[in-house]
């Protein structure tokens, strides 16, 4: 049977316990707990290591003097004095995506890394090496600002991780062990408190569970949590029972000492009785405290679930309360309702929930020696160790918390993760049709890493005396780029006017200069590239169009008044389409024009009915025939021409009115038309207004003119 002694050192009092174990068996032998005259002890760490040295001694003595001489002690570093930092680190993945958990598991210890450096600056010494990062967790990825459950093998512009890093600072440990040795006791085995007494509580085959585990003492509450199998995330709250005993001090005016001696009745009796400072005595039951402290109560269990939730992210499956102040009336109500758990998922735990252990009926059944009971079997079963590597031949000691890496080692060496990856290699910045381009060199090389020799990675596990070697990775090149890393590969487009096929080429340009797709870049060039094409562009190139004339309008000027005679000069059709100049022109497409560059004269007056007015009208076979002057003149731009005179765009025509003069029967011939055919040999008469007339008769507007025909003389009389 072996037997271990353990300290639980406080901030309130030092309580020692001794236990022997059998098998898995834990027996209770012994425990005195003892309160410190002063305060030494500010939030679980030691400022004044005589005093607790002298409160350690007089528990140590007291137990001697029972059972014998004790020279060994596990002890645990308080949960409180962990250090908790959330971190982001980003890193492009423009040209590269992140592809091995290799990559990954570098990204989340920059991360740490910076929560490090962040915890330094924020104490005085500003020395990121005098903390241990004992546990750190990932809370998100992010791709492109966009949260992503992993960035294995992801492509976007900016990888992203955020993390939650908890460190134990160096000084905790040193103190802890000054007092000790000023005690003639020496460190047996070190444990976390948060972990002594979820060590006890929840066993490894529960931690797959999400659990919180709230440590309430007197000066802090430290919250330990457990999710997929192991103890993830530690936090603390500066809150704890001295707050309630604030708050029944100044409720029923008392000093500090008389409402911790009240808050102690009330949990033991449900009812305290207090004399106050003007002498008055006064019983009070335990609802009575409860509803008159009830915010302070509030306050309390807000600050526990906020932190809870910080760690967590989300309200846990339960949550289980130990130490002294988790008998605050009422706590684990407002705590049950603040996480929007039911009310059997919060509950206070005491010795009676530690499996495996006897003779606990000598002690006090109180969550307050849940934790000592716990350091003296956790730091047995689990102790933390200092462990010597050394990295580039200089000696590193890590915290030995939990299974550590190459990496651990990196960060506590004071390595910078990110500056062991080769730099990339210098880009070139080329103006692309008038807009900026950055074109980036290849990507730094790994750092190489070798273990005792031999070649290993950030995630490979250290031993004691191990050796690492690192090598920065070698600094990334410019490559070598074209003009078709911009552009890429180029298609031909093919297309055809009135059906005769033509290839367009792209238009490439380097530095104001013609070039081809291949001519190699330099930082700084500009590059003009042009593979789409419009309308305009197809025309201008293939063919002799004046294209200024497609908007214009066919205009001539006929006595002093502007006239249109087309609305365009040249009318253009994409695929049988009237189309604009500016249409993008697609593979294949068919391109034909319309031109309108002259007309007639006479085809101008007839489509405009203007010209001489000195004509009449008159009916053949009852339809209107007009009848027009013989002559008049015209010119065209001051030249004389006659009515089959071709005019052009922006022509100018005069025509003069001609003399008034009489018409005949016969001119009546020249505006119709006869079958010659028909009527040859045929005697014929002619009529106006159904009377005979001969050729030379004088007609006037308006009459009414016909010829009758007759095969023979005969028929005519």
């Amino acid at each position: 049977m072996s037997r271990l002694f353990a300290l639980d050192i406080g901030t309130r009092s030092v309580v020692g316990i001794i236990l022997e174990k059998e098998e898995d068996v834990y027996h209770v032998v012994d425990m005195v707990s003892h309160e410190h005259k002063e305060r030494s002890m500010v939030d679980g760490q030691i400022h004044n290591v005589m005093a607790v040295s002298d409160v350690i001694k007089t528990v140590k003595e007291e137990l001697e003097a029972k059972h014998g001489p004790l020279t060994h002690v596990c002890v645990a570093a308080a949960g409180r004095a962990l250090k908790t930092e959330q971190s982001r680190v980003s890193v492009s993945i423009a040209e590269q995506p992140i592809m091995s958990n290799e990559d990954i598991f570098h990204l989340e210890l920059a991360a740490v890394q910076q929560a490090q450096y962040q915890l330094a600056e924020k104490q005085a010494d500003n020395y990121s090496a005098q903390y241990y990062c004992v546990g750190y967790s990932v809370t998100h990825y992010y791709l492109d600002d966009q949260n992503i459950g992993s960035l294995i093998d992801q492509q976007g512009e900016e990888a992203t991780v955020d993390i939650i890093a908890t460190f134990l600072p160096k000084v905790v440990v040193e103190s802890l062990l000054a007092a000790l040795q000023r005690a003639d006791l020496e460190m047996e085995a070190l444990t976390l408190e948060p972990i002594a007494a979820i060590q006890v509580l929840i066993p490894q085959s529960m931690r797959k569970l999400n659990v919180a585990l709230v440590d309430v003492g007197a000066g802090t509450s430290d919250i330990a949590i457990t999710k997929d199998g192991t103890v993830f995330a530690y936090g603390m709250v500066p809150k704890a029972g001295d707050e309630i005993t604030e708050a029944i001090s100044q409720e029923y005016l008392l000093d500090f000492h008389q409402a911790e001696q009240a808050k102690r009745q009330l949990i033991d009796q449900n009812m305290m009785e207090v004399e106050d400072i003007l002498g008055f005595t006064t019983s009070v039951s335990v609802d009575d405290v409860t509803k008159q402290i009830s915010s302070s109560i509030g306050n309390l269990s807000r600050s526990i679930c906020e932190q809870i939730i910080s760690l967590n992210k989300e309200s846990p499956q339960a949550v289980m309360l130990v130490g002294g102040g988790s008998l605050t009336p009422s706590l684990t109500d407002h705590i049950a309702e603040t996480l929007q758990l039911p009310a059997n998922r919060v509950a206070v735990r005491d010795i009676e929930a530690i499996k495996n252990l006897k003779g606990q009926e000598q002690l006090p059944h109180s969550p307050e020696f849940v934790t000592p009971i716990g350091i003296a079997i956790a730091a047995k079963q689990s102790p933390v160790h200092y462990i010597s590597v050394t990295v580039n031949q200089r000696m590193v000691r890590l915290f030995d918390v939990k299974q550590l890496t190459i990496g651990d080692c990196l960060l506590a060496a004071g390595l910078e993760i990110k500056k062991l990856y080769g730099k990339p290699g210098m880009g070139l910045f080329i103006t692309f049709n008038d807009k900026p381009v950055t074109l980036p060199g290849t990507y730094g090389e790994a750092p190489t890493i070798k273990i005792n020799g031999e070649v290993a990675s950030l995630q490979d596990h250290i031993q004691h005396g191990d050796e690492i070697e690192v090598f920065p990775g070698e600094d990334g090149k410019t490559p070598q780029y074209t003009i078709e890393t911009l552009t890429g590969p180029i298609e031909h487009l093919t297309v055809s006017i009135h059906d005769q096929p033509i290839q367009v080429q792209p238009t490439i340009q380097l530095n104001e200069e013609n070039a081809h797709i291949t001519s190699p870049l330099n930082d700084g060039d500009h590059v003009i590239y042009q593979s789409r094409h419009t309308v305009y562009d197809i025309l201008e190139q293939h063919t002799q169009l004046d294209l200024s004339k497609i908007n214009q309008s066919f205009d001539i000027n006929i006595n002093g008044e502007t006239v249109q005679i087309f609305p365009e000069q040249v009318t253009v059709f994409q695929n049988d389409q009237k189309t604009m100049l500016s249409n993008l022109v697609q593979h294949h497409d068919r391109l034909t024009y319309t031109l309108n560059e002259s007309i007639q004269i006479d085809d101008v007056l007839t489509h405009l009915d203007q010209g001489p007015k000195t004509g009449i009208t008159v009916f053949y076979e009852n339809k209107p025939v007009e009848l027009q002057p013989t002559s008049f003149n015209m010119t065209t731009n001051g030249v004389a021409c006659d009515r089959q005179t071709l005019v052009h765009p922006n022509d100018i025509i005069t025509i003069d009115e001609p003399v008034q003069q009489s018409f005949i029967f016969q001119d009546l011939f020249r505006f119709i038309e006869l079958n010659v055919s028909e009527i040859s040999g045929k005697r014929f008469k002619l009529y106006r207004n159904q009377e005979p007339v001969g050729f030379s008769e004088p007609i006037q507007d308006g009459d009414q003119l016909s010829i009758e025909w007759f095969d023979s003389v005969r028929e005519l009389y």
